[in-house]
């Protein structure tokens, strides 16, 4: 389906109150944004993403290295951030077009699912959820009690017929907090699905319920190089007449990585989860092992932070490959790259590592939990 997935994060995040703008502040290991981008990537039916950002965040853009992402400039409003973003894909010739707050990451793929669905017979459909509270409405110094029953809250993304929302949107002057309130306005119809309970907006840094502190864990590996054996670092298959020998591909880096991890998250070793003396993992990619990891932590509510890496070796040069290595890790462990650091040390010629038999890393990773 010909469909354009418009993201706003065009604000000031003043009620945010942090240094690092809302869209751009980590949140369970990756920036908050980039949330919603990765999800929307995962979805067949969605044919582009257009990101909104407020001029003064150009700085978080570059450092964040988008590709394949239409970066629009935004309005004073949301309302002007919107039809910006509109107006932006209007010779692109979308069919459809979903518009979407970077301040909700938790939305599921099925939303968008059924927000496409909904669209085969509709111009607008917007995800509702029924409002759990006692609602009250107060008028100048008169307490009124509402129905919650007959109160929903209404969460993006929302869906629209693409012509239809831009020939509403063309009225600049309307200030409204959702896209779907100028169909409303307009006394036009518009379908309502069930929301995600989950898919709740960030306002407040408090919004993060991220655990305050941090745990470290310390990771080493070691391994001899031997001819007629690949040589994996950092994940990455690196020309050479040796490689290093192991159980499974031998990769030390991405191996004292999965140590430094458990052991921030107090969650045994590499030795304990994937056995030497287990012939599943002959000569396994340790990229395999490091996914397996990553998914474990995560079902306990652990996201990586930061991780520095030494690899300690005379050849190769650390510093031609380590641009690969950091990306091939910060794919796998689902975090931006500048949260990875790699350096290459040797010894100087002493010992086996000097004698260029052997290379070792020793990394040192920190992680956080969100309750």
């Amino acid at each position: 389906m010909n469909t354009c997935f418009i993201i706003l994060a065009g604000g000031e995040s003043k009620r945010f109150n942090s240094k690092i703008p809302k869209p751009y502040h980590l949140y369970k290991g990756k920036p908050l944004v980039f949330h919603s981008i990765d999800k929307v990537k995962e979805h067949k039916s969605i044919n582009k993403i257009v990101l909104v950002i407020n001029k003064k965040h150009k700085k978080f853009i570059k450092i964040l290295k988008t590709k394949n992402i239409k970066i629009v400039q935004g309005g004073k409003t949301r309302s002007e951030s919107a039809f910006k973003g509109l107006k932006s894909i209007k010779n692109s010739k979308f069919k459809n077009v979903m518009i979407h707050d970077a301040a909700r990451p938790n939305f599921s793929l099925k939303l968008l699912n059924n927000l496409i669905k909904g669209l085969k017979k509709n111009n607008c459909v917007i995800p509702m959820i029924k409002s759990t509270d006692s609602i009250k409405q107060k008028n100048k110094n008169k307490i009124i009690n509402l129905k919650r029953e007959n109160i929903f809250l209404a969460q993006t993304p929302q869906a629209f017929r693409f012509k239809e929302l831009f020939k509403l949107q063309s009225n600049k002057n309307s200030k409204v907090t959702d896209d779907s309130s100028i169909f409303i306005n307009a006394n036009k119809k518009i379908k309502i699905i069930k929301g995600n309970t989950t898919n709740y907006k960030i306002t407040n840094y408090s919004d993060l319920k991220e655990n305050n502190s941090i745990r470290y864990g310390i990771g080493f590996d070691i391994h001899r190089l031997v001819p007629k054996r690949k040589l994996f670092l950092g994940g990455i298959n690196i020309p050479s007449l040796v490689g290093t020998l192991g159980h499974s591909d031998g990769d030390p880096v991405l191996h004292a990585l999965i140590d430094s991890i458990l052991g921030a998250c107090g969650m045994g070793d590499i030795g304990n989860k994937f056995s030497d003396k287990n012939r599943k993992y002959k000569n396994v990619r340790s990229t395999i092992l490091l996914k397996n990891i990553i998914k474990l932590i995560k079902i306990k509510n652990y996201y990586i932070k930061n991780i520095d890496i030494n690899i300690i070796t005379q050849k190769p040069k650390i510093s031609k490959y380590r641009n690969k290595m950091i990306k091939c890790i910060s794919n796998i462990c689902e975090i931006s790259q500048n949260q990875i650091n790699i350096k290459g040390k040797t010894t100087e010629k002493l010992g086996l590592i000097g004698k260029e038999k052997a290379i070792a890393c020793e990394v040192i990773s920190s992680v956080t939990k969100y309750e």
